[in-house]
């Protein structure tokens, strides 16, 4: 990404045509409605509940409304300020959202209670993957809520990420500093996007950002969400998060753009923020079990260049780790060393935490580290025999194959590979399936793998992601019939992967055994019945194995495995992921066609 600090340079114009946008949803049409622009000061009361079954304010707050901030072009954007009721100057904590300081379908329909998160925990004052004032105004902190550009009343044209994102949240922290209610020390945390925005806000300088808690944020939009593995997919995008923004100019057209764009150019290449230069403090978090975020969070986590950095890795979901009380703890002890200058020992956490991810278990062990990837690993190669549909630690001689219908959305549609556990071992970090692959029909092919085990009597082990639905949603896989997939999202079964067999090209540099990074610049067309060899990259996992169950692995030409595709919302249910395939798929294995699953195994 472009350094934002101190340009007025013209916005990026990508071989002389410039950036697509589409019309904002307009504000009428938001369930609940955007309130009417106005700038006054809203009083909420000690002891008063906000929402049914919410905790009772412990102090009294006040919300100042629709602060008018001013970017540097001149366009003005707007924020809600929550802070106690008589602080005169504290640390802000921005949050930088899309979603809407007020009203909209994500506060009112997506809040984190949802998830079966006890409501008494939160007072119903937190926005959308935002932090509750509750919480945060008791112990010295203000909550500054912003309408990102071209969202709610906010002025100008919305951008997704990249350099425009990048400065005016670099002019929003550095108004905020200025403040009279600011001690001009500015912090920034939240989940998903706002996450997401935290990154291009460090990578422009701000000179008063004195931390960031991005909270499972991704940081490729090409490569993990609009076109993942080379598959263009707007769906998440366009209907889950877009579907539900307002504004009353225009948004970019993302989608628009990756059909004009299908290859990794400076358009995409300018929403990768420049980490590596990054100074700032920074509180990560990652989730083994989330179905977007997960790859590109720790990525960027080992790309960060800031020599204070702590990592948190769980396996439950963003929005209750981010209200859970202790973990608000833990990151109030950060906020307060970095941003009140607080001795209180935070330099002695240790600075990798993570699950040990125990499939099926009913709990889950944790560890510490020093760095991310957490322990050493040795990498273990699983060979693919297709004569019997197993993976052995040696490879087979002979040649066999195996194929699929391509086309077919079928649960058995798939190659179907097992490994019988001989002995306890755990996956640390992010997995390969390097695969020799061939097509009947067409010249490229969609592949798709997913990972998971089966205990000794072959039952599938299921991790629920959701702590507060676990009842709910162990009934619901008590009473799944046998072949039809789980929703994704709330359930966790393993690391999955999909690619485009044309963009097997490796970027030899960034690349590992376990753990590719494809170019998407240079497409390479397959030819009927003549196999390729492509690596097919699975997500980063730590899960434990033991003696007497059975790895397996599936690969397909759609999302397979026993849980579906996750989901944002119920819109648009039936939506499906479009493919190139054609005709049937083969796999090739054995003699000079190894196909290998390459798995980082922690040593002894």
């Amino acid at each position: 990404m472009t350094d934002t600090t101190n340009s007025n340079a013209p916005l990026l114009d990508i071989n002389g045509s410039d950036i697509l946008f589409k019309p904002a949803n307009p504000l009428n049409q938001a369930k609940p409605p955007i309130p009417p622009l106005e700038t006054r000061t809203v009083l909420y009361r000690e002891g008063s509940v906000n929402a049914k079954g919410a905790m009772k304010l412990p102090i009294d707050i006040e919300c100042l409304e629709d602060i008018p901030i001013e970017m540097r072009d001149g366009t003005v954007i707007y924020g809600d300020l929550w802070r106690r009721q008589g602080d005169a100057r504290t640390p802000v904590i921005l949050v930088y959202s899309p979603y809407s300081k007020r009203g909209g379908p994500f506060n009112a329909n997506y809040d984190v209670t949802s998830t079966g998160f006890p409501k008494n925990q939160v007072s119903g004052l937190q926005r959308f993957e935002s932090p509750d004032p509750a919480y945060w105004c008791r112990y010295g902190y203000a909550i500054c809520v912003v309408d990102e550009r071209g969202i709610g009343h906010s002025g100008g044209d919305m951008y997704f990420m990249g350099t425009q994102a990048g400065r005016d949240v670099h002019d929003t922290i550095e108004y905020i500093a200025r403040q009279d209610w600011c001690t001009g020390k500015v912090c920034m945390m939240g989940n998903s996007q706002l996450a997401m925005i935290q990154w291009a806000a460090a990578a422009a300088k701000p000179a008063h950002l004195a931390a960031i808690a991005p909270w499972e944020g991704l940081t490729d939009e090409y490569r993990e969400v609009v076109c993942r593995g080379g598959i263009p997919n707007g769906t998440f995008h366009d209907i889950d998060i877009v579907g539900f923004l307002y504004g009353q100019s225009r948004f970019e057209d993302v989608t628009g753009m990756l059909e004009q764009h299908p290859l990794v150019d400076d358009y995409w290449t300018d929403k990768i923020p420049d980490l590596e230069h990054v100074t700032v403090p920074a509180y990560v978090v990652a989730s083994w079990t989330h179905p977007i975020h997960t790859r590109s969070t720790l990525s960027g986590f080992k790309r960060l260049g800031s020599k204070d950095k702590w990592l948190r890795i769980h396996d439950t979901h963003e929005w209750g780790d981010l209200d859970t009380r202790e973990n608000c703890d833990d990151l109030r002890r950060f906020f307060d060393h970095y941003l009140k200058g607080i001795d209180n020992g935070w330099e002695q956490t240790p600075r990798v935490r993570y699950s040990r991810l125990d499939v099926g278990a009913k709990h889950n062990l944790f560890s510490t580290s020093d760095d991310y990837p957490c322990v050493r690993t040795e990498t273990m190669e699983l060979h693919l025999n297709a004569s019997d549909g197993t993976m052995n630690e040696q490879q087979a001689a002979l040649e066999s194959s195996t194929e699929y219908d391509a086309v077919s959305r079928d649960m058995n549609a798939v190659a179907r590979f097992e490994y019988r556990i001989p002995r306890d071992m755990e996956i640390h970090g992010p997995l390969n399936a390097r695969l020799w692959m061939s097509t009947d029909t067409g010249d490229d092919m969609d592949l798709f793998a997913q990972l998971y085990k089966k205990d000794a009597k072959g039952k599938v082990l299921y991790h629920v992601v959701f702590p507060g639905l676990e009842k709910k949603l162990r009934m619901m896989i008590a009473l799944t019939p046998k072949g039809k997939q789980l929703p994704g999202g709330p359930i966790y079964v393993g690391p999955n992967g999909r690619l485009r067999a044309s963009h097997r090209e490796l970027d030899t540099k960034r690349s590992t055994p376990t753990e590719p990074y494809m170019t998407y610049t240079n497409p390479q067309p397959v030819t009927p019945f003549v196999p390729v060899q492509v690596d097919l990259g699975l997500w980063p996992t730590d899960m434990l194995l033991h003696e007497g169950e059975t790895l397996v692995l599936e690969i397909s030409g759609h999302a397979c495995g026993p849980v579906a595709e996750a989901r944002a919302s119920d819109e648009a249910p039936d939506a499906q992921l479009p493919t190139v395939n054609q005709g049937r798929h083969t796999v090739h294995t054995g003699g000079v066609y190894d196909s290998v699953l390459l798995m980082p195994i922690v040593k002894p």
